[in-house]
């Protein structure tokens, strides 16, 4: 990549809720943006953490027993292996990476497709 990705103009082309699209590659990582409003399943990664930073608006991360607000300007990791669930009473916008070819779900058979915008 060899210009500036402005993440309020590829927010600006999503509609749809807990459907990730990649903007860039960075060393075997996807870099996505997500729009998140609702709850999403419980799931976990077996092999790689979850990151998460909060651009607008705020997510609360249920962890197993625990639920942490996530706020504007703010990241959370959930480690491998950990049961986790997103949710947001309103919409926010958040930028995630995981790498390539990590279904969001954990699992390949109910991953959202991840499309490049």
């Amino acid at each position: 990549m060899s210009h500036p990705i402005n993440l309020a103009e590829k927010l600006a082309q999503i509609s749809t809720h807990w459907d990730p699209h990649v903007i860039a590659d960075y060393n075997g990582n996807e870099v996505m943006v997500v729009k998140f409003q609702g709850e999403f399943p419980f799931h976990l990664h077996e092999e790689t953490d979850d990151f998460f930073l909060v651009l607008k608006g705020e997510m609360v991360m249920d962890i197993e027993d625990r639920s942490h607000p996530v706020r504007a300007g703010e990241i959370f990791v959930v480690p491998k292996g950990v049961t986790h669930r997103p949710r947001s009473e309103h919409e926010c916008e958040v930028l995630l990476i995981e790498p390539k070819g990590e279904p969001n779900t954990g699992d390949a058979a109910t991953a959202a497709s991840k499309p490049r915008i």
